[in-house]
Formats: structure tokens, C-alpha cells, sequence
């Protein structure tokens, strides 16, 4: 190796360096904030101390709204991951005129038309149907905004699994709800993994239709809590945003790990090559 390349790998491997330390510096933050008596905006080595979490655990607010937010996505993920797998396999298995395009045009318009610019008419259709204050008003307005990518990605998936195995299903009498069930979920579970997860990170960090539609503070979900944490002067209490957003990231880091280790995210349309 010559000086000259010498000098750029090291220089690349400076940089490498230097941009991991910047984007760890905030998980290093979370990590150690939690555990010190007097957090501060930088990290350091806390003075080690669990009054943060009592402080947490006593609040009411808090451990209600995780539980809210666990409905909220378990709710929207389920309904997401079935309702995505029914239409996937009904658009890859009929012949629609137009149905490329209409599966285009849907993703463009969910990816356009996001949930800041849809505020007010969902909150007037929300209104009409009484949906205000409900979380289940809440489930069906981020179902509806996360079904089209869903199914749009499920469709490659369902577009690969073999059809012979259903035409097999057919000749000794299964019907097409056990066709998908028995045939067609088994092949594409690694996709409905990769839905399930994403819709759950979706729902579990928005912050926007809950506080839009939710009144009731005992059915706020975490994302809308977490902006309480203020001190009497409108401070921030970094003591218990800190713990606040441990304990936030845990379900979801958790969740994604047993994916990964059950799948390792090396996803293929249908069966695995």
C-alpha cells in the first residue's frame, strides 16, 4: 500500500470514527441519565442512584400511558398485519384492470398526504362518527394511514409463494379463507413479521392523532405523557424524561431483537432462498 492510500484509509476510518461517536452520544445519554442524581444535557458517568425510577413508578401518568400506548399498537399492528394479508393476496391472485396502478397510487397518496396535512378532516370525520376522546378512534385512523404501504409490501412477498401448493388445497376442498391461513400466512411470515414491527414502531412513537383525538389524560399513550414532564418554572425534569424514555424503548427494542433473532431480518418474497 502505497503512502498516499495509506494516509486516505486512515483518514476514512477518522471519519468513520468520528460519525459513530456523534450519533452515539445521544443512546450513551439515555443509557446513563437515568441512573444519575442530578442529570445534566451531557453524558457523563451518572452518581449512580434508582430514585429516578421510584419517582417514575410513582406517577400514575406514567406507567398508565405505557400501557395505553401497548393497546394503541398491539391494536393497529393486528389489525394492520391481517387486513394487509387478506388484500395482498386478493391483488396478487386477481387480475384487476388498472390494479398496478391503483396500488401505486395509493402508496404515493399515503406518503403524500401525511397526518399533519389530513389534520382537520380526520378530526371532522373522527367528529362525525363519534370517534372523538376514543381509542379506538385512534387504532382505526393510523390503520388507515399505514394500510397502503403495508399491503404494498406484503404483495411482493405473496407474489413469490408458489402456486401449486394452492391449487393442491383446491383439489382436496379447502376454502380460500384456509388457503391463506394454512398455505399462504406459513410461506409469508417473515414479511408479516417486518409489517408487524414496523406498524408497532409507527404507532409507538406517534405523537399527532393521539393528542389530536384524545381529550382524557388517562388515555393519553406515552408519546403524548412524555411532553408533561416539566418542572413548576416549565423546565424540563431531565430526571424523568430520561427514565421515562428508558422504559419507552424498551418494548420496542425488545420486540425487534426476537424478530431478529427469529428471522435475522434476511427477508426473501415467500419462502426463504
Amino acid at each position: 500500500m502505497s503512502p498516499r492510500d495509506a494516509v486516505r484509509t486512515v483518514v476514512r476510518y477518522v471519519l468513520v470514527c468520528l460519525l459513530l461517536a456523534f450519533f452515539a452520544l445521544p443512546l450513551l445519554w439515555l443509557a446513563f441519565a437515568p441512573f444519575d442524581r442530578d442529570p445534566g444535557v451531557s453524558a457523563s458517568l451518572p452518581s449512580f442512584t434508582l430514585d429516578n425510577f421510584e419517582e417514575l413508578l410513582d406517577n400514575e401518568n406514567a406507567l398508565r400511558s405505557l400501557r395505553n400506548s401497548i393497546v394503541l399498537a398491539a391494536g393497529t399492528g393486528a389489525i394492520v398485519v391481517v387486513l394487509a394479508a387478506l388484500a395482498a393476496y386478493a391483488l396478487s391472485r386477481v387480475r384487476l384492470p388498472g390494479r398496478d396502478a391503483l396500488l401505486y397510487a395509493l402508496l404515493l397518496l399515503s406518503s403524500i398526504v401525511t397526518g399533519t396535512a389530513a389534520m382537520v378532516p380526520l378530526f371532522n370525520l373522527a367528529y362525525e362518527l363519534d370517534l372523538i376522546d376514543s381509542q379506538l378512534g385512534v387504532i382505526l385512523v393510523l390503520t388507515g394511514g399505514l394500510l397502503p404501504s403495508a399491503i404494498f409490501i406484503l404483495k411482493d412477498f405473496t407474489d413469490t409463494t408458489p402456486r401449486s401448493y394452492e391449487e393442491s388445497a383446491r383439489v382436496f376442498g379447502a376454502s380460500p379463507l384456509q388457503i391463506v391461513r394454512h398455505i399462504v400466512v406459513p410461506l409469508i411470515r417473515p414479511g408479516l413479521a417486518t409489517i408487524a414491527v414496523w406498524s408497532v414502531a409507527q404507532v409507538w412513537g406517534n405523537f399527532l392523532i393521539p393528542f389530536l383525538l384524545l381529550r382524557s389524560p388517562e388515555k393519553s399513550p406515552a408519546a403524548v405523557v412524555m411532553y408533561t414532564f416539566y418542572t413548576e418554572g416549565g423546565q424540563p425534569d431531565l430526571a424523568l424524561i430520561s427514565t421515562f424514555s428508558l422504559l419507552y424503548s424498551v418494548p420496542v427494542v425488545a420486540m425487534f431483537l426476537f424478530v431478529s433473532s427469529r428471522y435475522g431480518f434476511r427477508f426473501h418474497g415467500g419462502i426463504k432462498h
